[in-house]
């Protein structure tokens, strides 16, 4: 990457900048490869942060899908870890897992679970056959209390799980119906793929580990039993340890990649697998190669960017997206290492800067926690509008939670420190409420920035990627308008 004119001396953030474009010779975005250029290296250059409001087992398992990965959060017990991760692991890597009710199941309690999925639909299973199908709009001005048996249609397309997505999406075009129901020799079900869902398949490679399941990471603390957690996280089949922190420059953060890196060394000679390890978060070049000297594959980079971060403006700590990004891209490639890009991106225009300035991966938190699959619960506010509420993980509210097996005492000390929100409401979208929309939204965005660039991968375009300095109305110019200005 290099500079249009010359690099300013004070740091920037991704509204500071923007890309000029080259002469290109890649003639589609779909001829771009976006896989990522860290220790990885998944389909799409996407991680789903470890925040509790966010990251879960429908959230990891639908971005595998799509080819990202999602990073379990470290304030989540270790037995409910690895059943997620086991739950993950079994979920066909086509096929959507669908919301499961037997025919006794109430219709109110149906519908509730329906907001989970953005496709809202429910399979009614009777031994763990499909015998009907539910949605919004079978259940619209039934009782709630009625049972689904009821009301559920049981005019089913069902299809092999071999059926290639181009027959799945003109099966449902030729019976006119939302869903296909895949199940296997004995009648079980497998999942469900609608017709959108068919063109992702065709479009997305999902994020698989080397026995063909799909993928998912674990973060790890660095106080308490390292060790232990660590050992769990991979015998539950973790595909990554993230060894997490607020402030990963320290010495703590040293010993834990350590730690980590020795369980994992014994893991690898054990099964022949070997785990990558991410550690952060960090700002700096020193910061950096410290991290991966102690044993990091990958460093996070970002302190105060995030949303829900209220750093900076509680300590003046932190720096600046994009030059952190800069400069800590550089330092790992110096070592063989390589960086994720963790906080401040609103837009898919921040996702490609984030990689064209050397990120291999992109970690997007709260832009993600206002869809279907994240793990808070659907709320409707007075205007009916939809929303999740989100907090920061180092917020009180997210405080309260880790410390929740310390004493009453202990646990009111330590949510006198807070740095973060724990509340903020964050709306679905109503033209991209499910996270695979926003997947659609941000992969496209980052091709065509691939195409501008004249790069056909991401290590060309980190290479081949201009960026220029703007003003505030420089970005402002950019920025679409909802009406007109008269």
């Amino acid at each position: 990457m290099r500079f249009l004119n010359e690099q300013p001396t004070y740091d920037l953030t991704y509204n500071d900048v923007f890309m000029a474009p080259n002469r290109s010779s890649v003639g589609s975005r779909m001829n771009v490869d976006l896989t990522s250029t860290d220790a990885l290296h998944t389909p799409t250059p996407i991680v789903v942060a470890n925040m509790t409001a966010v990251s879960g087992r429908r959230m990891a398992e639908t971005v595998a899908r799509r080819g990202g990965i999602a990073i379990l959060p470290q304030d989540i017990p270790a037995p409910f870890v690895a059943r997620s991760i086991s739950r993950v692991k079994a979920a066909d890597t086509r096929f959507d897992t669908p919301v499961k009710v037997d025919p006794t199941t109430t219709v109110g309690e149906a519908v509730g679970l329906l907001q989970k999925r953005a496709h809202g639909v429910g399979i009614v299973l009777e031994d763990d056959r499909p015998v009907g199908l539910v949605s919004p709009s079978e259940a619209e001005g039934v009782d709630r209390f009625a049972q689904v048996h009821e009301v559920m249609s049981t005019d089913l397309t069902v299809v092999s799980p071999d059926l290639s997505a181009d027959d799945v999406f003109n099966t449902l075009s030729d019976h006119h119906q939302k869903v296909a129901v895949a199940v296997d020799d004995q009648g079980r079900l497998v999942g469900i793929m609608t017709s959108r869902g068919a063109l992702r398949s065709e479009i997305y490679q999902p994020a698989v580990d080397p026995s063909g399941h799909l993928m998912v990471g674990t973060a790890i603390g660095i106080n308490g039993d390292v060790a232990g957690r660590a050992r769990a996280a991979l015998d539950a089949g973790s595909d990554v340890l993230v060894m997490d922190t607020a402030h990963g420059h320290q010495d703590q953060m040293i010993k834990a990649i350590r730690i980590a890196h020795r369980v994992r060394g014994e893991f690898a000679e054990e099964t022949g697998r070997r785990v990558p390890i991410v550690a952060g978060n960090i700002v700096t070049r020193r910061g950096t190669l410290d991290l991966l000297d102690a044993g990091a594959d990958t460093v996070k980079v970002g302190v105060g960017p995030g949303a829900m971060c209220t750093t900076r403006m509680q300590t003046g700590v932190g720096r600046p997206q994009f030059s952190a990004v800069l400069e800590c891209a550089e330092a790992a490639a110096e070592v063989n290492g390589s960086i994720w890009a963790d906080g401040g991106v609103r837009y898919p225009r921040d996702v490609a800067l984030a990689l064209a300035g050397g990120a291999g991966s992109v970690m997007i938190g709260s832009w993600f926690a206002g869809t279907h699959e994240s793990t808070g619960e659907m709320i409707t506010d007075h205007d009916g509008r939809r929303y999740k509420e989100s907090f920061g993980m180092a917020s009180a509210r997210a405080v309260r939670h880790r410390t929740r097996q310390r004493s009453a005492f202990e646990r009111a000390r330590a949510a006198l420190f807070e740095e973060g929100i724990s509340h903020s409401r964050m709306y679905l979208d109503p033209d991209r409420p499910g996270v695979e929309d926003l997947l659609d939204f941000i992969t496209s965005g980052v091709r065509s920035s691939c195409t501008y660039a004249g790069a056909a991968n991401l290590a060309e375009f980190h290479e081949k990627a201009v960026i220029g300095v703007q003003s505030p109305s420089g970005y402002e110019e950019g920025r679409p308008l909802s009406s007109s200005w008269s």
